[in-house]
């Protein structure tokens, strides 16, 4: 299901007369995502801050399209990830259906990080406009060097919906972050291809 490409695909703001304004996401109909990321969510304890029956947190990871996780309480709705250690996240790309969903569909994302509840940081917070399919939320910084974050948890929050709708639906969500270096006793970790190639002597 995953493909190479470059997030900013998921990113890009319409044009015409109606069009979002810039920086807002469309969402993408495919999950595309590069090699030298992988999904780190599978073994960390999940949580959400409501829901309503049979709409749980199981259903943003259970890799179907046609199930969500509904919340049932005030905003914002709060999805929690904690890991068992500290782990490098890079990317965070959540499924949202407004076709399907309307005022159940984020319109407003915020995502935190810290080692627990006590100290969540803000990171990124991002417009969604009518958005249709998988949006990618980058957690780089804005200097070019901070390609990921190092974190014990993070917490994504719906801030508000379309249409100003009280609860919010998501699909799912897949967090990813660098793969290991593949390189044996090498003390750099490279990101591209190239490098990786060529970073030994034969």
């Amino acid at each position: 299901m995953e493909s190479d490409g470059e997030e900013e695909a998921a990113a890009t703001p319409g044009g015409g007369g109606g069009a979002p304004a810039a920086g807002r996401l469309k969402g993408s109909p495919e999950l595309m995502v590069d090699d030298d990321m992988r999904e780190m969510a599978k073994t960390a304890a999940w949580s959400v801050s409501s829901c309503k029956p049979g709409n749980g947190v199981a259903s943003l990871r259970d890799d179907n399209l046609d199930s969500y996780w509904q919340s049932d309480g005030a905003q914002p709705h709060l999805v929690n990830i904690q890991f068992q250690k500290k782990v490098q996240l890079q990317l965070v790309v959540v499924y949202v259906d407004f076709k399907l969903d309307e005022s159940y569909t984020p319109s407003k994302i915020s995502v935190r990080a810290g080692d627990g509840f006590h100290n969540l940081k803000e990171i990124k917070t991002v417009e969604l406009s009518k958005p249709v399919g998988w949006v990618h939320i980058s957690l780089s910084g804005t200097d070019p060097r901070e390609t990921f974050i190092h974190t014990f948890m993070l917490q994504i929050g719906v801030l508000s919906n379309h249409l100003n709708g009280r609860d919010t639906h998501i699909r799912q969500i897949k967090i990813y972050g660098p793969r290991p270096n593949h390189v044996p006793h090498q003390p750099f970790h490279f990101t591209s291809r190239e490098f990786v190639t060529y970073s030994t002597v034969r």
